[in-house]
């Protein structure tokens, strides 16, 4: 994909391979909508791709809370008529060892809140623009850590890990691109997921107590590989190690295991089933 004066928005593009993902973009000349909950750090972002000649804007939400997430829509939408790639990248780590379970603003598991439910909510609410602007390309930022979702259980109330609760929330990242990829069948937008890179030397990485052994370079190269490589053009509902198709957890093509977090996800973000046939027709 030709990526001069294309419009991207990045969440989480502050820091870590998000900050690199959206400095790339702005260099191969796409006008970067950088999303971040820190003003200052958001501002830094802003003027390091202005300082290389991008283009590039800040728009700050807290994704730990839904109505934060519809002001984000919000403002993306009086910002641009036109989205040609969403990342969802955005997220919170593990926590490592011995975090306690924290809930979002709304109540809920704050993992699956930040790194699931909100970028459902977000390209839930544009998916309109994403159509408009068709072929359009919508990107996934998961991991190769996943576990099968409990729905006795989802917002883990019992046996709590901050562990399971990320590998959780990434699967489900994983379950909404397969089963979004069959319900934009034919409007030219096309939906993939990625395990980006390792523990990449990320600031997640560094209080979950790990050491990190990937770069946050690799795991954007990764990103922008199906952001915009011609090999994926029209290829959706795919999992990528790296750079490399790969297969994700069983659940992740478990037709009915789709349909219950589909159902789920419609009910903690208060959408009504006929906006989301009408958003996902």
């Amino acid at each position: 994909m030709e990526l001069k004066n294309k419009t991207v928005l990045v969440t989480g593009s502050t820091d870590g391979v998000g900050r690199v993902v959206a400095e790339r973009l702005g260099a191969a000349g796409a006008r970067v909508l950088v999303h971040g909950r820190d003003e200052a750090r958001g501002k830094a972002a802003v003027a390091t791709i202005e300082a290389k000649g991008g283009k590039a804007e800040l728009l700050v939400a807290d994704l730990a809370s839904l109505v934060e997430v519809r002001r984000l829509a919000e403002a993306v939408r009086a910002r641009t008529d036109r989205l040609d790639i969403l990342i969802n990248n955005a997220g919170v780590g593990t926590g490592g060892q011995g975090a306690k379970r924290q809930v979002s603003a709304d109540g809920y598991e704050l993992r699956f809140a930040v790194n699931y439910l909100a970028g459902f909510l977000l390209t839930s609410e544009l998916l309109a623009l994403l159509k408009a602007s068709a072929p359009a390309r919508i990107v996934n930022v998961a991991s190769a850590g996943q576990q099968a979702i409990d729905f006795d259980d989802a917002m883990l109330t019992h046996g709590y890990s901050g562990v399971r609760a990320y590998c959780q929330s990434k699967l489900a990242q994983i379950l909404f691109t397969i089963d979004l990829a069959e319900q934009l069948k034919g409007t030219g937008v096309t939906v993939n997921a990625l395990h980006p890179a390792s523990y990449m030397d990320t600031t997640m990485v560094r209080q979950a107590g790990i050491t990190p052994w990937s770069s946050v370079e690799t795991g954007a190269d990764a990103i922008l590989n199906l952001a915009a490589s011609p090999a994926l053009e029209g290829r959706s509902g795919l999992y990528f190690d790296g750079q490399r198709e790969s297969r994700a957890d069983a659940q992740a093509y478990d037709e009915k295991a789709r349909r219950q977090l589909r159902v789920l996800s419609f009910e903690l973000t208060g959408q009504p089933s006929s906006t989301s046939r009408e958003q996902h027709s």
